[in-house]
């Protein structure tokens, strides 16, 4: 894997100054975006044939305006069968830790990029300098370098006329924009404090015998999954980020791991407190520690007026001076996809190249290395010093082909 350096250090002031700058919108004719007419069909590469990219081609599939005409993995028995199913020709299935710059040269509109979390960055950043759209997973990166690397990926789509979006279910959710709009506008008064949680039950994983399996069970690997608070417990604190509208200015963290898991490095447990503006505080826990423990992903923040509370599973509600009680989120893992693979077209066609979808994601993803450095001290880190210590994590390799 090449490395790529980041250039600068970034305060949390700086950073969220220059992103909010980026918010601007950049509207053209649909005919003028790329050769993309309005209702023409979108050519897209996918880099990382595994589960989830393999799960969303039936959600590019139904909206009849895609085309996967390219992909890449690092395993060919991922290649094969995803270039089976998609109809891509054997010359356009690329294999090898590289394989993905083989895919950038072709003819196509657009990436799908699926990879374990530390490829995101450096795949999202050459796929922007070859002039392609990138629609990318969640976490962006394992790191603080990485979380500023898809910053700037995304200002420069925008001014490359190309949008970048990147695949948070939530954030693309009805129910959770209105109570974010209501918490934004006041409805909660001054707010007081928050929680975040997301207690999973956690799946066993084999411990790997070659460097090509321990690739493939990539999760328990801290530098390629940036751990699971940042690789699944994003989720609960990107919410908690979005409703607060705001970054963390320090946290106090603690964790560990009890030798539960079969293999890996990463922790089993978290539990972080974090400092926001005003002295608002925000407790998390995230735990995959405790089998037989229901899957539970949930924000509530609380206000002199009121209180805000999500669940990915069940509801979304604000209570208080004012009520908005929002309707039952049925499978928000597949509305949420849908919702974003709809829009994805929609910005391609429309010349939507305003990328709002970075800056939230940056930040909160920031909010996540920040509680797990915080927990791996067993003690306070702020913002500041995290984005200071411009701290890299890098895998082992060794034996991968390129």
């Amino acid at each position: 894997m090449v490395k790529r350096t980041q250039a600068g250090q970034l305060g949390r002031r700086s950073f969220l100054a220059g992103t909010a700058a980026a918010a601007a919108f950049t509207i053209v004719k649909p005919s003028l975006v790329r050769g993309t007419e309005a209702n023409s069909t979108v050519t897209l590469g996918m880099i990382g044939c595994g589960g989830r990219g393999n799960w969303l081609v039936p959600l590019f599939g139904r909206q009849g305006k895609y085309r996967f005409v390219a992909c890449a993995d690092y395993y060919q028995d991922r290649v094969d069968p995803f270039g089976e199913k998609t109809e891509i020709p054997a010359d356009r299935r690329f294999t090898g830790l590289l394989g993905y710059k083989r895919l950038l040269e072709q003819k196509l509109d657009g990436v799908v990029i699926e990879t374990p979390t530390y490829c995101h960055p450096e795949q999202s950043a050459d796929a922007v300098e070859a002039g392609k759209h990138v629609f990318v997973a969640k976490p962006i990166a394992v790191d603080a370098p990485g979380c500023l690397s898809i910053g700037e990926s995304g200002k420069k789509a925008t001014t490359k006329k190309l949008v970048f979006l990147v695949d948070f279910q939530t954030r693309a959710d009805p129910t959770y924009q209105e109570a974010a709009r209501l918490v934004h506008g006041g409805a909660l008064g001054k707010l007081v404090c928050g929680e975040a949680r997301y207690p999973w039950a956690g799946g066993a994983m084999p411990a790997p015998a070659t460097p090509e399996e321990r690739l493939r069970y990539w999760y328990c690997t801290k530098a390629l999954s940036g751990d699971f608070i940042v690789e699944q417990n994003i989720h609960a604190l990107d919410v908690a980020t979005w409703f607060l509208n705001a970054a963390p200015i320090r946290a106090y963290g603690t964790g560990g791991s009890k030798g539960l898991r079969k293999y890996g490095d990463i922790y089993d447990h978290f539990n972080v407190i974090f400092w926001f503006p005003n002295d608002v505080v925000l407790s998390f826990m995230g735990n995959q520690c405790s089998p037989g423990v229901p899957d539970l992903i949930g924000c509530r923040v609380y206000g002199s007026k009121g209180v805000a509370d999500s669940d990915y599973y069940g509801r979304v509600w604000v209570r208080g001076e004012t009520k908005y009680e929002g309707d039952p989120i049925a499978n928000l893992f597949l509305s949420g996809a849908e919702n974003n693979v709809r829009n994805f077209y929609k910005f391609i066609t429309e010349g939507h190249y305003a990328n709002e979808t970075v800056e939230p994601s940056v930040r909160s993803n920031l909010t996540c290395v920040l509680g797990r450095d915080a927990a791996y001290r067993h003690g306070m880190l702020t913002w500041d010093e995290m984005i200071k210590a411009n701290e890299r994590l890098e895998p082992d390799l060794k034996g991968l082909k390129a």
